[in-house]
């Protein structure tokens, strides 16, 4: 998969924000159910080109055709190229943002063979090679594996008590799965 129906995922999140306008579903009080615009092919190629990596397809493909965050799994897809305009700077996703961008970082090789489940004493060591995708809160996060045999995987950081392990086998997955992921009843 590495094209998405723009259309259609917008259609499906104007859906979900019809269902929730009070924003109670977890995470989109900071989301709100909305997309940025998509981002224009030259200005992705030159942030592949800057930090000397090839974004992985499905992922590529929706900030391209689909929108460059935030409406999306947990508190929202982190934007790729640029800040979250008007939020605090405070905010620890923020130093995930611009440490992911720091040069030569996004293109180290990703440290793990294998899932690490469990506590982590340094968990910034195990993130090189990676993009954070998105925030859980509690200093869990979501990151896109970029480098290596596991290049294209989405993985969870959860430092303090489930490791850094797998999520989904790739970013269409993940937000696919948020996309269709049912209602709670309540």
């Amino acid at each position: 998969m590495t094209s998405w129906d723009g259309t259609g995922v917008r259609a499906r999140i104007r859906a979900m924000a019809a269902q929730d306008p009070e924003c109670t579903r977890f995470g989109s009080d900071m989301h709100r159910y909305e997309l940025t615009p998509a981002l224009p092919e030259g200005e992705v190629a030159a942030f592949e080109e800057k930090h000397g990596i090839a974004l992985p397809a499905e992922y590529r493909s929706f900030v391209t055709e689909v929108g460059n965050g935030p409406a999306g799994p947990a508190y929202g897809v982190l934007p790729l190229t640029e800040p979250r305009p008007g939020v605090d700077d405070d905010w620890a996703v923020d130093d995930e943002w611009r440490e992911d961008r720091l040069p030569g970082r996004l293109a180290t090789p990703f440290p793990l063979p294998d899932p690490l489940p469990g506590a982590l004493a340094a968990p910034e060591k195990l993130t090189p090679g990676t993009l954070t995708l998105a925030e859980e809160g509690c200093g869990m996060y979501i990151r896109l594996i970029l480098t290596g045999p596991r290049a294209g995987e989405v993985w969870r950081l959860d430092p303090d008590w489930a490791g850094f392990t797998p999520a989904s086998p790739n970013f269409h997955a993940w937000y696919t799965e948020w996309l269709q992921r049912p209602w709670p009843k309540r």
